[in-house]
């Protein structure tokens, strides 16, 4: 860490139209209050011209630096690189599309000073259709449930992080980046403030239905074994519902009141009883493979360019 005030880590992925303007927006606002700062764009390698924009602003601004990653490893590996990256004594993660509003760096800032380790922007007015907030206040109640953390629709990477924190959070060694439930294992001292945010500037977002659902499913298998706690109960409930289901077909027998076996109900027990088990074996199987990728210990980003770093 060197003695710069505030590190700008910026993923972006189509964001090309936004980045000179995000630039200067983010320039004006530090310059305002005074502050060293330096401005880190991540290239996820979007298919975009985000690095070529990325290299002519920094071409002539030494305070913007860039990396290029080698492939697309997905929003929170971006992040994860551009934190390793960061020399700033608060680091600021927000995205490139200028629905986080650079302004709001000084409020963040500010209130951190106030003796705050974390200080998390609140998006009060979220400008997404009502189908993608519905979708997202469902998917973080889900996570939450099955994560055993707080989640929160409103609130995404969008805050002001002290060094210590992201030191601690790079200290994990865990190969599933998921920044936000990152930052709330950690702990440290934190606070929640209301920000505006934007339409987005152009395009639509990369997380669709699809990718929502695997973010999910990596985030549930690498931070919590409550899966795996839930088929244990429910193994023990169907348990004790098929010994319910024995005893009273044993005593409906010796009483002489079941005159023909059920095909049917011998059918649909085996399969209901197949279905479960199968799930339960891939399940494992799921788990399995993520203690797979860990013990391989590939790193979790590759960066193939960089600009204005030392």
């Amino acid at each position: 860490m060197t003695n710069i005030d505030i590190s700008i880590v910026v993923p972006l992925y189509r964001c090309e139209t936004a980045i000179k303007e995000l630039t200067t927006r983010i320039c004006n606002t530090l310059e305002a209050q005074s502050l060293s700062f330096e401005i880190i764009y991540v290239n996820d390698a979007s298919p975009a011209n985000d690095w070529q924009e990325v290299c002519a602003v920094a071409k002539n601004n030494k305070q913007v630096k860039g990396l290029n990653l080698s492939r697309n490893f997905g929003q929170h590996y971006a992040i994860t690189a551009g934190l390793s990256y960061a020399s700033g004594r608060w680091v600021v993660v927000m995205d490139g599309d200028l629905q986080d509003q650079p302004e709001d760096i000084a409020l963040l800032y500010n209130t951190a000073q106030e003796g705050f380790d974390i200080v998390l922007g609140r998006r009060v007015e979220r400008q997404h259709s009502f189908l993608k907030r519905t979708g997202s206040i469902w998917f973080y109640r889900a996570l939450a449930y099955l994560t055993d953390t707080d989640q929160n629709a409103e609130i995404a990477n969008f805050g002001i992080y002290h060094k210590n924190v992201i030191r601690a959070i790079l200290s994990m060694k865990d190969k599933v980046r998921y920044f936000p439930t990152m930052v709330r294992w950690v702990g440290f001292r934190r606070i929640e403030i209301a920000v505006n945010h934007a339409a987005r500037n152009e395009g639509k977002s990369s997380y669709n239905f699809k990718a929502l659902l695997n973010l999910a499913l990596n985030t549930i298998l690498s931070f919590s074994d409550k899966p795996l706690r839930l088929t244990v109960k429910a193994g023990i409930l169907i348990s004790f519902i098929s010994f319910i289901v024995a005893a009273v077909t044993f005593f409906r027998a010796i009483m002489g009141l079941i005159v023909v076996s059920g095909y049917s109900s011998m059918m649909i027990s085996i399969w209901l009883l197949a279905g479960v088990i199968i799930t339960l074996i891939g399940m494992l199987g799921l788990y399995i493979g993520r203690i797979f990728d860990q013990v391989k210990d590939r790193p979790v980003f590759i960066v193939q360019q960089t600009i204005n770093f030392e």
